[in-house]
């Protein structure tokens, strides 16, 4: 049914097409019957699909990635396509609007997006607020909600500790675990906070925040595909030394190689990080290599480019715990969950 009404959707902007959808499936998750209907459609019950990672238990091992529901909005809605776990953010303290539009564009072509949002959201009351409303009238069973945090855009680096910080205290009774952003291209020096000294304290001031509360929560780094190797030792490394949960393996790239679509159309598009097929590659290498640098006790999640049961299968083959989907919902619709833990 999605590849009828994609034609539908795709006559209009990628935020606009996003504002319908989850204006509509919202809609039809606000009354049992059509909550009820969406759930029989696209929900696999089956425990056998559990996974126990970072000392969860997620239903399934698919999730949905940071982005899609930045200010947890939607995340009834969302339970109804079959998530084990949804990440909302990422999150930042003050609300800010963002990067100018048009700031989306599709590339059919590629099967891809290349986005420069900008950590767009209502800021961190707004999302408190919410998650602690929802939990209050109880979640989706078994769903786990994941918090992704950053950094706003007017805060020099310098004080970026604090921003996340900030963050981690006013989330923490309301998410199941933490993701530290540093790899988002569209916020100016962001990436530059991925380098080994300022990451180091960054992740040593969150994790002696951590472990001063009565029960620890876990924290992942979320990192950027076009780290080199070198980059990737200094990743592990800090990861081991600073005893974090473990890592989400990608975020989008700066690159714009092997494309279909034609260069003048990207080059109008303009700056923005690059989602979906085109990943797929790399975020698997790199999967694959900080497994081999890792050992077996930090957990992996997996995103970049999963579109269909194969992709998915092939991050976990290369080391991945769990995975994540977003760009491939765009091409294949609500029903890629479903498909990808039916075809597991």
């Amino acid at each position: 049914m999605y590849h009828l009404l994609k034609p539908f959707l795709f006559a209009f902007s990628p935020e606009k097409a996003h504002r319908i959808t989850v204006f509509f499936l919202d809609l039809a998750a606000s009354f049992p019957p059509t909550r009820w209907l969406l759930a029989r459609l696209f929900c696999v019950k089956d425990a056998q699909l559990a996974r126990k990672v970072i000392g969860l238990t997620f239903p399934n091992p698919v999730g949905l990635a940071a982005g899609f529901d930045k200010d947890g909005k939607h995340i009834e809605g969302l339970a109804c396509l079959g998530f084990g776990f949804i990440e909302v953010g990422t999150v930042t303290p003050v609300p800010q609007e963002g990067n100018f539009r048009p700031r989306l564009f599709r590339l059919p072509a590629d099967r891809a997006l290349i986005n420069r949002m900008g950590f767009n959201n209502e800021g961190l009351d707004a999302l408190a607020a919410r998650l602690e409303k929802l939990r209050k009238k109880g979640l989706p069973e078994g769903l786990i909600i994941g918090g992704n945090i950053g950094k706003n855009k007017a805060t020099p680096n310098e004080a970026a500790d604090e921003d996340y910080l900030v963050c981690f205290a006013k989330l923490f009774p309301w998410v199941d675990y933490f993701v530290v952003n540093v790899s988002s291209p569209n916020t100016p020096g962001l990436r530059d906070l991925q380098e080994k000294e300022p990451l180091m304290r960054l992740l040593y001031l969150l994790q002696a925040r951590n472990n001063a509360q009565p029960t620890s929560k876990p924290i992942l780094l979320k990192i950027a595909p076009d780290l080199t190797d070198s980059q990737l030792d200094d990743i592990a490394d800090l990861v081991l030394a600073t005893g974090i949960a473990g890592i989400i393996a990608t975020n989008t790239t700066i690159s714009r190689e092997g494309l279909h679509t034609a260069a003048s159309a990207v080059a109008e598009m303009g700056m923005g990080g690059l989602s979906g097929a085109p990943v797929r590659a790399r975020a698997t290498a790199v999967i694959r290599y900080l497994r081999q640098k890792l050992g077996s006790e930090v957990a992996i999640i997996g995103v970049g480019g999963i579109d269909s049961a194969a992709s998915a299968r092939e991050k976990l083959d290369a080391g991945a715990d769990l995975v994540q989907v977003y760009t491939g919902l765009v091409y294949e619709g609500p029903g890629l969950v479903k498909r990808i833990l039916l075809e597991r």
